[in-house]
């Protein structure tokens, strides 16, 4: 019997909470709350006497217009502060200025390229031959032909 005291008691107290919350959603809301864009905005200072360290909370209000919403946001990011770059925020540095790859290093790295890449090189220059070969084997043409062509003809790749 204690469990059925208990649901009962769960059971009302359900139902009036249920109740109530109707009730309360029922009540009218005065305009100015029903429609917060349709109540007049709060004064606003003066744009042109804004400074960094003024109040530009009454103008993020979504009543206030856009146009004088960001007119007090350029007058607020027009200070030094914002203009500065943080040197740990990724991407930050302007790197446009920088010097060019000295000539040495860039003899270096096309040097160490060639020797990384000569393989692959040579596998591409293998198989354009051989492709040559078919080819010339195919149309009757003679073998000297087909190893004169220059491998980047063939595979499509050509020197900018």
């Amino acid at each position: 019997m204690s469990e059925e005291k208990s649901q009962e008691a769960f059971l009302d107290r359900w139902s009036r909470r249920k109740q109530e919350r109707a009730q309360e959603e029922a009540k009218p809301v005065p305009a100015a709350e029903a429609h917060p864009e349709t109540a007049p905005a709060a004064p606003l200072p003066a744009i042109e006497d804004l400074k960094p360290d003024s109040d530009f909370k009454p103008f993020m209000d979504p009543r206030v217009d856009t146009g004088t919403r960001r007119s007090a946001l350029k007058m607020l990011f027009t200070d030094a502060h914002f203009k500065t770059i943080d040197p740990f925020e990724p991407y930050s540095i302007d790197l446009t200025g920088e010097d060019p790859i000295p000539d040495e290093m860039m003899k270096s790295l096309n040097h160490v390229k060639q020797h990384l890449f000569e393989d692959e090189q040579k596998a591409v220059q293998a198989r354009v031959q051989a492709e040559a070969q078919a080819q010339a084997q195919a149309d009757g043409t003679p073998q000297t032909q087909a190893q004169e062509l220059d491998p980047k003809d063939v595979t499509g790749k050509q020197d900018s």
